[in-house]
């Protein structure tokens, strides 16, 4: 099998790749291209030899000089649909300002586009929605990634206004990271007035602002963050549901530690390693509580008697 082709798309794709970023290593452009090491020192020294001025450091990685500019480039209509999937997520899943930029951007991508290729964006673009979803970003700050972004790249702190289910206070946060998870975005930062790491919704920020104030401490990154998390410990929780419900409760279950099932009859025997049996999973589990009943812990129903006494007391 001829490799030349392969080896041409590979090396067109790392020059790419180049201008995309100020820095880019080695190892990073091996796993893309999943290639080993002497294969990609071998296509930079190709890229040299055809006069791409890369400037190289060890053990840091590859740029392009200053002032050196591809031409413009040509995209396969695979790329191109690939833009209308990220056109629909930004102008839903981010704030304004950000889905605004996206689409500035999409324009200028649209614009190298061949006429054949344009028809195609077209043809298809009007046919893809996304859905509407509860709002993620509180009305009074509507530019919260934004200015998130901005944090983080800068390192400067923030001011924060969010509103806890307890009350609201003003914080000043160094951003740590930026994720999307349980459809809602959250971020994680270190907060002065708690003097520890917290993790905040985007939809309870009811102003944000950043400050002139520089980070007073060199964080990890949001992985090591977020897995530190993962070993909060865990108590095993089952439950029999009717079948009746199963969707329902389906829908969420990954959220509270779902872990397996089995068939009891007409009802379905479901195990979970829940991490909060105080407040999250019992709030969840009335929900669907007329349709199931608890086999263990004791502790949570307990925890599931507080709740059901404390709203009948309201009643009264």
């Amino acid at each position: 099998m001829d490799e030349t082709p392969k080896r041409f798309d590979r090396i067109i794709a790392i020059l790419i790749q180049l201008q995309s970023k100020k820095i880019v290593k080695a190892q990073e452009l091996a796993n893309r291209f999943e290639v080993s090491l002497r294969t990609i020192y071998r296509d930079i020294r190709t890229l040299e030899a055809s006069g791409v001025p890369i400037y190289s450091e060890a053990g840091v990685g590859y740029a392009l000089m200053d002032g050196y500019r591809l031409p413009p480039v040509m995209f396969t209509r695979e790329e191109v649909s690939s833009f209308i999937a990220a056109e629909k997520l930004m102008q839903k899943f981010t704030d304004p300002s950000l889905g605004s930029h996206h689409a500035s951007a999409m324009y200028k991508l649209k614009s190298v586009l061949r006429s054949t290729d344009k028809d195609w964006l077209s043809n298809i673009e009007s046919k893809i929605l996304m859905q509407n979803q509860e709002p993620l970003f509180h009305d009074s700050s509507p530019n919260t990634l934004a200015i998130l972004f901005e944090s983080i790249a800068e390192k400067k702190q923030i001011l924060l206004s969010y509103k806890t289910a307890e009350e609201a206070s003003n914080r000043n946060i160094e951003p740590v990271g930026v994720f999307h998870d349980h459809n809602n975005w959250y971020f994680l930062g270190y907060c002065h007035l708690r003097q520890d790491y917290r993790q905040f919704r985007t939809d309870r920020i009811l102003g944000i602002q950043k400050t002139e104030c520089s980070f007073t401490i060199q964080h990890d990154s949001l992985e090591t963050y977020l897995k530190k998390n993962e070993t909060i410990p865990t108590i095993k929780v089952r439950i029999l549901v009717s079948k009746k419900i199963i969707n329902y409760i389906r829908f969420e279950q990954k959220y509270h530690g779902y872990v397996s099932e089995k068939d009891v009859g007409d009802q379905i025997e479901m195990t979970f390693m829940a991490r909060d049996i105080q407040e999250g999973f019992p709030r969840w589990f009335l929900m669907y509580a007329d349709y199931a009943s608890i086999i263990e812990p004791e502790k949570l129903k307990t925890r599931i008697r507080e709740l059901v006494e404390n709203y009948l007391e309201r009643l009264s």
